[in-house]
């Protein structure tokens, strides 16, 4: 089975407006209306060959509108006629050209369709079914009117409301509308139309709610609200918490730094509780686990290890989950050593480490009023906070 698909986008969209072009070119989340009906096609892993078929005058608005798009190799382009049938059957000729056996086709002003739509299509195409068409069933109360009238209430069962694309065997649809064309009907409203009229059965699919199709100037503005709060900065923040016993030595290593004092700290690498707890932090924001995880202390490897290799392997996994850095901030707990005189210089560690700039880094430190195990002397903490922005949308 090779899917082969048809969009249609040679309208003039008047209902929508004229002022600002065909529909079909008006920005939605930044980007054309076409193009983001092409991706949705385009990113389908079962999609096989595309036809576009757009209006004689639009040739230079649909190569701007697709210029350096990821796939726009696939597409070739059909011109269409003076009605939506028409244009149909222009695109059928030209994708019969192509190996393709199955055709979807399906209305360029139809941006929001989804993969799991598309496999529903798919699935039944590949059992066997000549024609099948997306649909709901009719959830509002229906009325039958005549002059400002309402002469009475129509029963909504068993009424659904078409949707796009609309699947058939590309053989048989092309045949149907080469049919229709020498019979001189034009008045077909859509595919499955021309299909039933042919005689071929029609299966029902269930369609999307969010597969709406843009007609009218609100649409579009709806349809931009809606991408465009889709498009809000994927932001997380991740905390870490950490903290090492002290026992007798020569200093602590904190954010990186050597700090000479009479005691250190005790861990199985060389303890910075600082860099421990920022590395969690950094890994909490894409959900990848903690530094036991990646860096048992169980591993021979690690023994002594300096911490900094820790938190440069968490910043580049936030990278590689498509995450910017965008601040680091630390607060240390201790009655000794003091950490002021050595803020600056733990604040440019951090910076090169992660790879960002020195006022996107903070360090900070407090007492614990001589209370408890810190107040003691008997250890050191640290509270890490880590802030980053991830491509794509937030959900």
């Amino acid at each position: 089975m090779n899917i082969g698909i048809v969009i249609v986008a040679a309208g003039r969209g008047e209902r929508a407006g004229t002022e600002d072009g065909p529909k079909q070119y008006r920005l939605i989340g930044e980007k054309p209306v076409i193009v983001h009906t092409l991706a949705a096609f385009l990113n389908w892993r079962k999609s096989g060959p595309m036809v576009v078929v757009i209006h004689p005058d639009d040739r230079d608005l649909f190569a701007d509108a697709i210029k350096g798009m990821a796939g726009a190799e696939r597409i070739s382009v059909a011109i269409g006629g003076a009605t939506r049938q028409q244009s149909v059957l222009s695109g059928l000729k030209a994708l019969a050209q192509t190996d393709a056996t199955q055709v979807m086709i399906h209305d360029g002003a139809r941006p929001f369709v989804d993969g799991p739509l598309l496999d529903r299509v798919a699935s039944r195409l590949a059992a066997g079914e000549q024609a099948v068409l997306p649909a709901l069933p009719v959830t509002d109360t229906l009325k039958r009117g005549s002059q400002d009238q309402v002469q009475e209430t129509v029963s909504r069962q068993d009424l659904y409301a078409a949707q796009t694309p609309q699947s058939f065997l590309l053989a048989a649809i092309l045949e149907a509308h080469e049919k229709a064309a020498a019979s001189g009907r034009d008045d077909f409203t859509d595919d499955c139309s021309i299909a039933e009229w042919a005689g071929m059965p029609v299966a029902l699919v269930e369609g999307s709610p969010d597969n709406v199709k843009l007609t009218v100037k609100r649409d579009i503005i709806m349809a931009n609200q809606k991408l465009s709060a889709a498009a809000l900065p994927d932001v997380r923040t991740g905390n870490g918490y950490d903290v090492h016993q002290l026992e007798p030595g020569e200093g602590v290593t904190l954010c990186g730094v050597f700090i000479p004092h009479d005691q250190k700290l005790k861990g199985h690498s060389d303890a910075d509780v600082a860099l421990h707890a920022l590395t969690d932090a950094l890994l909490a924001t894409c959900g990848a686990g903690d530094i036991g995880d990646h860096f048992p202390p169980s591993d021979p490897q690690w023994k002594g290890a300096p911490s900094r290799i820790f938190l440069a392997r968490a910043a580049e996994t936030v990278r590689s989950h498509g995450g910017t850095i965008m601040n680091a901030d630390v607060s240390l707990i201790a009655e000794a050593p003091k950490v002021g005189p050595h803020r600056q210089e733990m604040r440019e560690r951090m910076a090169e480490i992660l790879g960002i700039s020195l006022d996107r880094c903070s360090v900070k430190a407090t007492t614990n009023e001589t209370i408890g195990f810190v107040g003691r002397r008997e250890g050191i903490a640290a509270i890490a906070t880590a802030t980053v922005v991830y491509q794509g949308t937030a959900e």
